[in-house]
């Protein structure tokens, strides 16, 4: 690995990771021992400085993270409100929804509900101020629990989360077999039309017609017999 390989792959882990990435886990992910690390690190510090790049390296203990400068912070604020702004996709409506009924709850909980990644939708969430950090769990790794705010609760007309309209409930839903014997009854109220006898057909066969009489009783045209055919 080249000296811009390294720079580049560390800067790369470091911008993809969003938070302080610690020198160990920066190593393990870049490929390069924990003293080159950090010389690359500085390495990269120097380039923002040198080319007066919006962009720091944050060291906080013994993690790095890239971050924007300060002096941009008010064009960072007005490109931040215009994001919120805009409306809630159908995935942000899904979170919300999963964060909402079973508060609190981790991201990891929110992807197992979703079955899809939901980092970036969650973060984006607690941008708009509608969840916020709610505190770790006891659990390995400590993940960050969330729950709703009360803009959440403002935005949709609530006062309290107990406000939120009831989940419907097993006795409410119809299973499998219910919906087969509702297309079973669905078949017999309304069944399939019948062939009309009085059709010609297609086999060159004869047909009889079906008629009534004025007084009501049903008569049939029969073919007649070839002798009694008039002349």
């Amino acid at each position: 690995m080249t000296l811009a390989e390294g720079i580049a792959a560390i800067e790369a882990v470091m911008f993809a990771y969003g938070e302080p990435i610690t020198l160990e886990k920066l190593s393990e992910a870049s490929g390069v021992d924990q003293e080159t690390t950090v010389k690359l690190v500085d390495r990269l510090e120097r380039q923002y400085n040198v080319r007066e790049s919006g962009l720091c390296i944050l060291r906080i203990n013994n993690a790095f993270q890239i971050a924007a400068r300060s002096e941009f912070a008010d064009n960072i604020k007005k490109a931040l409100e215009t994001r919120r702004q805009q409306p809630l996709s159908q995935a942000a409506m899904e979170t919300l929804a999963i964060v909402a009924y079973n508060q609190p709850v981790t991201n990891a909980f929110v992807e197992q509900v979703r079955g899809v990644d939901s980092s970036s939708v969650v973060r984006s969430l607690v941008e708009r101020g509608l969840l916020e950090e709610a505190g770790r769990l006891d659990l390995p790794g400590r993940p960050i629990s969330y729950r709703t705010t009360d803009n959440f609760l403002r935005c949709f007309g609530l006062s309290r989360i107990e406000e939120l309209p009831p989940l419907p409930d097993q006795e409410g839903q119809l299973d499998f077999d219910e919906l087969e014997e509702l297309e079973r009854e669905k078949e017999l109220q309304y069944p399939e039309s019948v062939v009309d006898d009085t059709a010609d057909t297609d086999d060159g066969q004869e047909t009889f017609d079906i008629y009534e009489d004025e007084d009501g009783a049903e008569e049939r045209d029969t073919p007649e017999a070839p002798g009694n055919a008039e002349e």
